[in-house]
């Protein structure tokens, strides 16, 4: 049966990317967004659906609509803009939180948290399992965004436990795809971009920090998976791709597929930037029959076209 469903941080990477399989899986979707980091552009191809609906709102400020699911994925996720203001990050993550699970309780609706692997923090377990309760820094530089999602988290589950809600919490790593912001400073949209202007790439330390990459689409389908698991199925549960890259691999991966001049360039290692992370999937297999499918050659293939488009048109960010 078709639903109401809303996505907030609908004209983001994923949130848009999330409301496009809504509207092809023929539900009714309502994207709310404040456009700090989501961009209108992403939304261009959905806005003669009509099941579409676009609202410019800011999560932390109540919402009053009538709807059957929300996927709350409202909060900017790369450090250059979570760190641009770290309070209002902080207020994203929690009042959002607080207002859409409210929003959630006076409807009765089933409510999913994009949360992160970022609450894992610079782990001492490797892979991480949703079992580690993580290695986290609540006063770094990263904490608005890191600590933000924890509490959001704890939230979820106490509005579970207090109020019977049905609720999805996933644990989000490393995704790319098209649509990602060019200049969010994450490392597969820095790489590629530095990489089509023949720029030098920036690597952070030895480049021997790991990361593993979930193609845009499967991760996409994880949400799907879990927002439809029964009601015993709340999370949290990681999603991403368990192939474990260096960033050394990844910069050279992009060099060769754009066939770019670009040379290798150190600076130092962020604060509390972490060493390794890889999820552990095993509960995603078990309970949602859920695993990546996107090889990591593929997903960059279809990035790099999607960033050379952009470049090629002259397209401001």
């Amino acid at each position: 049966m078709p639903k109401r469903i809303l996505v907030t941080g609908g004209a983001g990477f994923l949130g848009s990317h999330l409301c496009e399989r809504l509207l092809n899986d023929g539900h009714d979707v309502l994207c709310v967004d404040n456009y700090f980091t989501g961009t209108k552009r992403n939304l261009v191809p959905l806005l003669d659906h009509p099941h579409f609906e676009v609202m410019r709102h800011d999560v932390t400020f109540p919402l009053y609509v009538e709807v059957d699911e929300i996927y709350n994925l409202a909060c900017p996720a790369s450090p250059i803009h979570y760190q641009h203001d770290p309070v209002q990050t902080t207020k994203t993550s929690v009042h959002g939180a607080i207002n859409m699970l409210g929003l959630a309780k006076r409807t009765r609706a089933k409510i999913f948290q994009s949360s992160t692997s970022e609450v894992y923090g610079d782990p001492d377990v490797h892979p991480q399992p949703e079992s580690y309760r993580g290695n986290v820094n609540p006063i770094g530089p990263r904490a608005c965004y890191d600590e933000g999602k924890r509490c959001a988290e704890t939230l979820f589950f106490d509005y579970h436990r207090q109020h019977k809600l049905r609720i999805r919490v996933a644990r989000i790593f490393n995704t790319y795809g098209p649509r990602m912001h060019p200049n969010d400073g994450r490392v597969v949209s820095n790489f590629i971009v530095q990489a089509l202007k023949n720029q030098p790439i920036t690597i952070y330390g030895n480049g021997q920090q790991t990361r593993s990459f979930c193609y845009v689409d499967d991760l996409i389908e994880g949400f799907i998976r879990l927002m439809g698991a029964p009601d015993s199925v709340t999370g949290p549960v990681n999603l991403g791709n368990p192939g474990e890259f260096t960033i050394r691999e990844l910069a050279e991966k992009v060099i060769k597929l754009t066939n770019s001049k670009s040379k290798l360039i150190k600076k130092p290692l962020p604060v509390d930037d972490p060493l390794q992370r890889q999820p552990d999937i095993r509960l995603a297999k078990k309970v949602l029959k859920w695993q990546p499918k996107v090889k990591l050659d593929q997903g960059l293939g279809k990035t790099i076209t999607y960033f050379d488009h952009l470049l090629s048109a002259g397209v401001p960010y």
